[in-house]
């Protein structure tokens, strides 16, 4: 039995040394013509021999612009079929951290059955490294989905199949839609480009907690449900779907709070869009293009992130660094690449947010926020850029009752009028009164206590605020009248210029 063994693996190998040297007189000696001809025709005879047809679903499109809707379609539907048949697995958290959805791992495959039709998913993904060189040597890697069927079954996959294989991918996209809040930085392995990375976006901010009057709430959840509602609308009078909010006013307001509120309320993605980190204004085209729909995309502090104002002033020239720079060429190379000023132009600015590039996708919200309105350049907040201004302003009464109610769980109280009082006549931001009510233990007469606590904040705040415009008009009263003493001198110099010069002397 052994001997028989080794004299088959024996015959194999010579089997195969003999197909080799063969193959390799063939491309050396055939013209390369008639190879061409030759493997034409052979390709022709084994597709005809071969009855499988396959199908594939590359993750992105338009060159890797955009994902493809079918791709993720595609591994929603294959989730539960994945579970129940594959061996090696992939798992990812939805439905906040309450639940897993199980999806094959690559070079898997599945069996699927669609009305007597037998059929195989399988997952794939190839890498090509770059051939540039780089001190950071980046992958390129493309994932897809490869569909195999007998030709015979042709009309029933293409006509119907995949219809019926889209439907349900994205009707269980939207049963185990888990939010997430995007950040864009430096691809993986590649420090010339951003993309967008996500953690699940668990805030739990609502319009119920946020503390600003009760009718501007109500006007601005009004204005969101009209825009979620408005595709045909949108549709009818040319516009794109999407929609601005300028967010304004002092640090500690609530504008990212508010930005968390409206993404609870519409269930929308958040995309956090840091424009330093975008090196161009291609760049900031593709990051828009990869953003989904149903989203927010969100700059903060837009007056400190980038000088829009079109006029950049030239930085001044960096002190080289005469340690590392000489002896170590990565870290000299990461230094270069930190110094890099982003090159994006208030006018990519612009076209990012209602140029032609902004109608690709749809149900998208753009949201800047800033603590000084009046430095950014009017096209940036025209209407129809950003279409609704809204002043996020110092706690007033009916802000603080919020306040009171979330973190002390009181509607009302004889201390209210004291404090209410106080509130109009101080201006402290929300997060400072906030930051007075936080109980500190369990004890029923620690509200009163945060009350009171409260109550001498303002009051410091009132005499504190009291001093500096005190000294502000002292100030104000010392420049006058050393401009009046100056402007006497000049007038008595005018006047009789020899006795003014023995008066100085």
């Amino acid at each position: 039995m052994m001997m028989l063994k080794g004299e088959l693996w024996s015959n194999l190998g010579s089997t195969m040394a003999a197909i080799m040297f063969v193959y390799a007189m063939f491309r050396q000696y055939f013209p390369p013509q008639l190879q061409d001809y030759i493997f034409q025709y052979g390709k022709k005879l084994s597709n005809f021999m071969y009855p499988y047809i396959h199908i594939t679903f590359d993750e992105f499109t338009g060159e890797k612009i955009k994902k493809s809707e079918a791709f993720s379609a595609i591994q929603n539907y294959l989730s539960d079929k994945s579970s129940a048949n594959a061996k090696r697995l992939k798992a990812d958290v939805v439905k906040d951290s309450q639940s897993l959805v199980l999806s094959m791992d690559y070079n898997e495959e599945i069996t699927d059955e669609f009305n007597g039709v037998k059929l195989w998913w399988s997952a794939n993904r190839t890498t090509t490294k770059t051939q540039q060189f780089s001190f950071y040597p980046a992958a390129d890697e493309k994932r897809f989905y490869t569909l195999k069927f007998h030709n015979r079954h042709r009309e029933v996959i293409t006509g119907t199949y995949l219809s019926h294989v889209l439907k349900q991918g994205k009707a269980i996209a939207a049963n185990n839609r888990q939010r997430k809040l995007y950040s864009n930085g430096a691809g993986q392995g590649n420090r010339s480009s951003t993309t967008w990375t996500h953690v699940a976006f668990e805030h739990p901010a609502t319009f119920d907690t946020l503390a600003m009057d009760e009718k501007k709430i109500r006007e601005i959840k009004k204005d969101l449900v009209t825009f979620s509602n408005g595709k045909e609308y949108y549709a009818k009078i040319g516009k794109a779907w999407k929609r601005g909010y300028l967010l304004y006013g002092p640090p500690g307001t609530g504008k990212s709070t508010m930005v968390a509120a409206m993404a609870n309320f519409l269930n929308y993605d958040v995309y956090d869009l840091e424009l330093t980190t975008v090196k161009n204004n291609v760049e900031l085209r593709r990051l828009l293009i990869e953003t989904s729909n149903k989203s927010i995309i969100v700059i903060e502090d837009i007056d400190c992130s980038l000088d829009l104002t079109g006029q950049r002033e030239e930085k001044k020239k960096k002190k080289k660094d005469d340690k590392n720079e000489g002896g170590d060429p990565i870290g000299a190379m990461s230094k270069n690449e930190e110094r890099k000023e982003s090159e994006v132009t208030l006018s990519g600015l612009l076209n990012f947010i209602d140029g032609i590039w902004s109608a690709c996708g749809g149900e998208r919200i753009i949201v800047f926020t800033t603590n000084h309105v009046e430095k950014l350049d009017p096209a940036l907040i025209r209407r129809g850029r950003m279409d609704i201004h809204i002043e996020m302003s110092y706690c007033r009464f009916e802000a603080f009752k919020v306040l009171a109610k979330n973190y002390l769980d009181i509607d009302s109280h004889p201390l209210f009028e004291e404090i209410g009082n106080l509130l109009e006549e101080t201006d402290m931001t929300p997060a400072d009164v906030a930051e007075n009510l936080m109980l500190t233990s369990d004890d029923d007469e620690e509200g009163e206590t945060c009350l009171k606590n409260l109550i001498e904040a303002l009051k410091a705040a009132k005499g504190e605020a009291r001093k500096k415009a005190e000294d502000y008009h002292a100030r104000l009263e010392a420049e006058k009248e050393e401009k009046e003493k100056e402007q006497t001198v000049e007038d008595n110099v005018r006047r009789d210029p020899i006795s003014a010069k023995q008066d100085v002397t």
